[in-house]
C-alpha cells in the first residue's frame, strides 16, 4: 500500500492521487508494496526503492549508502509490542531532496502514533529529515515502553523463583519459569539489536543532514534521540545481566531439587538393604535350617525386618538427611 502525505508546514494531509506530486509532498510511505507501487515512487522521484530481500541484508554498504542522489538508511526495528507475540522487520528510509520515503514490510504501531503526535503538534512535519527524526523518536518511545513492560515480566519471574520454596503452585513451576525467562532474554536481545540498528541510523542520518544543510533544530533531536538510545542500551544491560541471574537460579534450583530426589532414593536404597538381607536369608529353602521349625520364627523374621529399617531411619533423621 502506498500512502503519500502532503505538508501544510504544521500537519500531514493525505496526497489526492489525482493530483501532480509538489514540493509540498514530503513523505511516500510503502507498506508491502506492490511492483506498481515500486515503479510509481521510482517514475516520481527518480530513485531505486529496494526490494525485500535487499532490505534483509546484513551488510552496512547495503544498508548504508548513497545513489542518484539519495540517501539510503536501513535499520532493524521491533512491533507488536502490545501483543504476545513480538515481530521484527526492516524499515528503509530513503531521504530524497525535501521529500522522505519509507518502505516497510510490518505494520507497525509506531507511524499512526507519529501521526497522532503531527496532530497534537508534538512533532515537525516540514521536511522529510524531520518527519524522519520523528519516527525514529516515536519508535524509541516505542521501544521504551517495551522495556517496562520487560522489567514488569522478569520481576514477577523473580518472585516465582525466590518463592518457589514457600508456595508450589502450578504456576510456579521450574519448567514454566525457565521457559518465562527464557523468553524475555529473547525479547531483551531482539530490542537490543533494534537499538544498536537504530542508533547507527542516527548517526548516518546526522552526516546526512550536515551535506544536506538541515535546520540546526533536526541536529538537536538527533542529538536528544541519541542520549535516549544510550540510556535505554544501559537498561538494557541490565535487565540481561538480571535475566542471566534468574536464569542461573533457576537451573541451579533445578539442579538442587534432581539432587534431593537422587538423595531421597539413595537413602530409602539403604534403609532396605538390612530388611532385603533378613528376608533373603529366610527365603532360602535349604533342608537343614533351624529357625524354620521355630513357632515364633515369623514374627520374629518380621520384627527384625521392621528393627533393621528403623534403625537406619532414625539414624539419618538425626544427621539431618531426611
Amino acid at each position: 500500500m502506498l500512502t503519500i502525505y502532503d505538508t501544510t508546514g504544521t500537519s500531514l494531509l493525505k496526497h489526492d492521487d489525482t493530483a501532480a506530486i509538489t514540493a509540498d509532498t514530503v513523505w511516500f510511505d510503502l507498506l508491502n508494496p506492490t511492483k506498481e507501487e515500486d515503479n510509481r515512487v521510482e517514475d516520481l522521484l527518480k530513485i531505486s526503492v529496494p526490494t525485500r530481500a535487499e532490505m534483509r541484508e546484513i551488510e552496512a554498504s547495503s544498508r548504508f549508502y548513497q545513489e542518484n542522489g539519495a540517501s539510503y538508511m536501513t535499520g532493524f526495528i521491533v512491533h507488536n509490542i502490545d501483543e504476545h507475540t513480538l515481530g521484527s522487520s526492516t524499515l528503509t528510509f530513503i531521504l530524497t531532496g525535501n521529500a522522505l520515503v519509507t518502505v516497510r514490510y510490518s505494520d507497525s504501531k509506531a507511524f499512526p502514533a507519529f501521526l497522532s503526535r503531527v496532530e497534537r503538534g508534538d512533532a515537525t512535519c516540514r521536511t522529510g529529515a524531520g518527519i524522519m527524526i520523528g519516527l525514529i523518536e516515536t519508535l524509541i518511545e516505542r521501544q521504551a515502553d517495551l522495556i517496562e513492560q520487560i522489567q514488569d515480566r522478569v520481576d514477577k519471574l523473580a518472585k516465582g523463583v525466590f518463592e518457589l520454596q514457600k508456595r508450589r503452585t502450578r504456576d510456579t513451576k521450574l519448567d514454566a519459569l525457565l521457559k518465562g525467562i527464557g523468553a524475555q532474554g529473547d525479547i531483551v536481545a531482539r530490542v537490543t539489536e533494534s537499538a544498536t540498528s537504530l542508533e547507527r541510523v542516527l548517526h548516518v542520518l546526522k552526516n546526512t543532514a550536515q551535506e544536506r544543510n538541515c535546520d540546526g533544530k533536526i541536529f538537536q533531536r538527533i542529538e536528544t534521540t541519541d542520549r535516549d538510545l544510550t540510556s535505554l542500551a544501559e537498561h538494557m544491560r541490565f535487565l540481561s545481566d538480571r535475566i542471566g541471574f534468574l536464569l542461573n537460579a533457576t537451573l541451579g534450583l533445578i539442579s538442587n531439587e534432581q539432587n534431593q530426589i537422587i538423595k531421597l532414593f539413595s537413602v530409602m536404597a539403604v534403609m532396605m538393604m538390612p530388611p532385603t538381607l533378613v528376608a533373603s536369608i529366610y527365603g532360602m529353602n535349604f533342608r537343614h535350617m533351624p529357625e524354620l521349625e521355630w513357632i515364633e520364627g515369623y514374627p520374629l523374621a518380621l520384627g527384625l525386618m521392621v528393627i533393621s529399617a528403623v534403625i537406619p531411619f532414625i539414624y539419618f533423621r538425626h544427621r539431618g538427611w531426611l
